[in-house]
């Protein structure tokens, strides 16, 4: 009875562990290859639980999703000799597991391959372009050559590229410097170019003013000297009227005007005859001179 039961126990585990040996899941997301000694036997798309030959078969599962791979910069030289780092990523799926299998195997290894497949494909047909054509319009239609370049490499590995996109494309570091310093140099240039300008068209101005102001203050100088000259002849024709009208009058006043410019500061010493003609009008009276 005992045996028996040990028996039975022996039987059921392994029982269950050809049964564990026999059956695999395969998800929503996940393809199979069902290998016997290395060699594939066939491909197992559908989700379910599956059977296969317990220790002779083996199972290899794929991703069915949209993967991405994501390669760090390269550096690209364009038609025109610009050098540029391009940072690119892209989107595929594996689509035929059996030749995916046979020609790449892992996962890690498609990726290295793909990797090499869009950074071949980068170089190829940017090297055929130029700078300009790349910042232009015709950035588009390149994408699509890259794209199509990668797609027909990548089915020979049973990979189906979905898209191919340029995210970054950059001048190096020190080509970035060499530009950034001709860019000042260029610059500085121009700047001391429009202050020797500006100096120059101030000079002018200023020059243009300085003679415009000397026209201004002779053009002032002659109207003040014609006006003054006007003013001096229409004065000496009231005295002429004035002394013509009145002469001991004029005479009597030109004396006072004498007295106070010469006597009006109070300093002044005056050494004359007591019979000089200066002192007419303190010794006479106008009665006595008529």
């Amino acid at each position: 009875m005992k045996k028996t039961a040990i028996y039975g126990a022996a039987i059921l585990g392994i029982f269950v562990l050809l049964l564990a040996n026999s059956l695999y899941v395969v998800t929503q997301t996940e393809q199979a290859i069902v290998l016997q000694f290395g060699e594939p036997m066939r491909v197992v798309q559908e989700p379910g639980l599956k059977l296969k030959v317990p220790f002779i078969q083996n199972v290899v599962f794929y991703d069915k999703r949209l993967l991405n791979l994501d390669p760090p910069a390269q550096e690209v030289v364009l038609n025109d000799k610009k050098r540029l780092d391009v940072d690119s990523f892209t989107r595929y799926r594996i689509v035929d597991p059996l030749k995916f299998y046979k020609t790449v195997r892992t996962e890690l290894q498609a990726q290295s391959k793909l990797e090499e497949i869009v950074n071949s494909s980068v170089r190829k047909i940017l090297g055929r372009i130029t700078l300009q054509e790349l910042l232009s319009q015709q950035r588009t239609e390149i994408m699509r050559n890259i794209s199509k370049a990668v797609k027909t490499d990548a089915e020979q590995i049973g990979v189906s590229v979905a898209d191919v996109r340029i995210r970054r494309a950059d001048l190096p570091i020190e080509v970035l410097q060499a530009i950034n310093a001709r860019m000042k140099t260029e610059r500085e240039r121009d700047a001391k170019e429009f202050r020797a300008q500006g100096q120059q068209t101030a000079q002018q101005i200023r020059a243009k003013a300085d003679k415009e102001k000397t026209i201004i203050i002779a053009e002032a100088d002659k109207q003040a000297q014609i006006l003054k000259g006007e003013g001096d002849n229409k004065a000496i024709q009231i005295w002429n009227q004035a002394a013509g009208s009145d002469p001991q009058f004029y005479a009597f006043y030109r004396s006072l005007e004498a007295y106070r410019k010469a006597l009006a500061d109070g300093k002044t010493n005056l050494v004359l005859s007591p019979n000089s003609e200066f002192f007419e009008f303190f010794q006479n009276s106008p009665q006595k001179r008529r």
